[in-house]
């Protein structure tokens, strides 16, 4: 018989996450000498890749499934189901987003990038589940919306959960979204390079060793899971690209300029109509997505199905120069026209697809257009078309390196590198001229979130210590010399501190004040040398950040500046009132 005192005493059953934290003890302590939070990281890495891209292909087979029940695999103009289908999907949506998963609204890059900042690396798993279903339904209903931002979202909310879990430190907590997030980008793209660089790019805006190597990690093993399911086969059958007259540059900057110009409208009409559809009654939040995809049905019915989903097999007959330019034009604006509606009514789903498909079809216009006036222009329609999708995603998601090797990833042709960067280049500056704000810290503010705007960071001036170096004293001590001789030496200076220099490459520092009490000491016959501390000023030099600076110019009055080629040359020298006085903020004495 069961002891009726040991029965009563049993220990209670564990707690599921006592249990973890016992797992997670008995994993360290077993690679406790051979593995450091850091290589752990690295490993965990790789698995939230593998999940995350398991995630993205069934998020991938979702639309597709979704887009072939409701509108089949063609759709066909003058069609009823091109009104019903986008409508009816948009009002469930909302039902949902509404009454079940209110944190999905929007592209999900924004909300990453908060949960870096904010909310120390927390996503709820509830995030990725509901993204992952109403995106899948809104896209493959024919909502003008893409996949990639979602599943960077996916694929951040997956590494956030599998992060807390594993009760991991709250500094590669933090890190967690950004490592599942390019994961997630990668595995939709099919192009680890890109998404490892937007993520750098735009979201977490800085890389270490560690940094960089998390998100590699996870971004090439859940490219390797898509190629494994669906393929190694790129979005896109890409034609003969082709570059041969450097004069034909000028075609491409042209293309980049109305690139940049196109970027501006579409950002500029989705940050007006963002606003004031949020500000309406809740009640109507439950019908925009419904007219949304009521327009958008209507451009469809009336000759434009193109439109409709990300558009990946119109971009791809684009490329093989399938539409007349006019076409190409009139797709691009009903393109910007139907996004607009589509994001502003807070119908989940990303801007990456649409920015391609628009910069795709103003490339290829832009491409025929020249080639009418100039025939002697060798680039094919496929190249102009290329060059276009890389044109809109410098000048609308402002990330000019991505957009670069975006282009170069998909097309795999890097004869066409330098169209890409000159039409890049002129659509970003022109963009960042005429629209100031970029999409995303726009979308930000609208939201009331301060979050750090990473392009506004890279533009900021950088103080460097030249800015707050003095020049070189008149008077300059030398380590040899005696107190008595120094302390004649300085009667007719107006300085309180004096530079010493020890030797060569060394330097000291002493004031009026104590040079005088020393010879009142009766120390005059000793060299400065021998009063000093034997430990020697730190030197800066010019190009240094103003910050590194600042750890000095409170333990030191004076701080020498010393040229790189020759450390025994003196620059300058650097105080605490003239780095506060750069910063244009008060010293403070004592």
């Amino acid at each position: 018989m069961t002891d009726p005192v040991s029965a009563n005493t049993a220990a209670p059953p564990l707690q599921p996450r006592v249990v973890r934290l016992q797992i997670r003890e008995r994993l360290f302590s077993t690679l406790e000498g051979a593995f450091n939070e850091e290589v752990f990281f690295l490993i965990l890495s790789v698995f939230i890749g593998i999940f995350s891209g398991l995630a993205v292909v069934c998020f991938r087979l979702a639309i597709d499934w979704t887009h072939l029940a409701l509108l089949g695999p063609l759709p066909q103009t003058h069609s009823w189901r091109l009104f019903a289908v986008p409508s009816l999907a948009g009002l469930f949506v909302a039902i949902l987003v509404l009454h079940i998963f209110p944190g999905i609204r929007g592209s999900g890059v924004n909300q990453t990038k908060a949960a870096l900042y904010i909310f120390n690396g927390f996503i709820p798993f509830r995030t990725a589940v509901g993204k992952f279903i109403c995106a899948a339904i809104a896209i493959g209903a024919g909502q003008s919306l893409g996949p990639e931002d979602p599943s960077l979202q996916i694929g951040a909310s997956i590494a956030s959960a599998l992060g807390r879990q594993l009760q991991i430190s709250r500094e590669k907590l933090r890190l967690m979204a950004p490592v599942g997030a390019a994961a997630g980008l990668a595995a939709a793209f099919n192009a680890p390079i890109s998404a490892v660089l937007f993520v750098i790019e735009e979201v977490i805006g800085r890389w270490s060793a560690g940094i960089l190597g998390s998100v590699v990690l996870s971004a090439v093993s859940s490219v390797v899971i898509v190629r494994f399911f669906l393929g190694s086969e790129p979005l896109f059958r890409i034609p003969v690209t082709t570059f041969k007259r450097p004069s034909e540059l000028i075609a491409y900057a042209v293309l980049g300029i109305a690139g940049g110009l196109a970027s501006v409208a579409f950002a500029k009409s989705i940050g007006y109509f963002r606003p004031r559809l949020k500000a309406l009654p809740r009640w109507t939040q439950y019908f925009q997505p419904a007219v949304a995809g009521l327009l958008i049905g209507l451009v469809a019915f009336l000759g434009a199905p193109q439109v409709m989903g990300a558009g990946y097999d119109s971009m791809d007959q684009a490329m093989h120069g399938q539409f007349a330019w006019k076409f190409l034009a009139i797709l691009a604006v009903l393109k910007i026209l139907v996004t607009t509606a589509s994001f502003v009514s807070g119908t989940p789903g990303g801007m990456f697809a649409p920015t391609l498909f628009i910069g795709a079809m103003l490339g290829g216009a832009v491409g025929d257009i020249e080639r009418i006036f100039f025939p002697h222009l060798t680039g094919s329609t496929g190249t102009y078309v290329l060059v276009g999708m890389g044109v809109l995603f410098a000048g609308f998601l402002r990330v000019p390196m991505t957009s670069v090797f975006m282009v170069l990833e998909v097309s795999g042709n890097y004869e066409i590198i330098v169209p890409v960067i000159v039409a890049n280049t002129f659509s970003y500056l022109v963009s960042r001229s005429l629209q100031p704000i970029p999409i995303f810290d726009l979308l930000t503010r609208q939201d009331g979130l301060i979050l750090p705007s990473l392009e506004e960071e890279r533009e900021e001036a950088i103080l460097r210590v030249e800015d707050a170096m003095l020049p070189v004293p008149k008077t300059i001590l030398n380590g040899q010399d005696y107190v008595d001789a120094s302390a004649r030496r300085i009667q007719d200076s107006t300085d309180s501190v004096f530079l010493v220099r020890m030797h060569p490459t060394g330097w000291n520092v002493i004031s009026r004040e104590q040079l005088q009490r020393l010879f009142r000491e009766g120390k005059g016959e000793l060299t400065l040398a021998s009063v000093l501390p034997a430990q020697p000023l730190p030197s800066l030099y010019p190009d240094l950040p103003l910050d590194s600076a600042l750890r000095y110019v409170n333990a030191y009055p004076l701080v020498p500046v010393v040229n790189r080629a020759d450390s025994r040359r003196l620059e300058g020298i650097i105080s605490r009132d003239s780095v506060f006085k750069k910063y244009g903020a008060p010293a403070k004495h004592g």
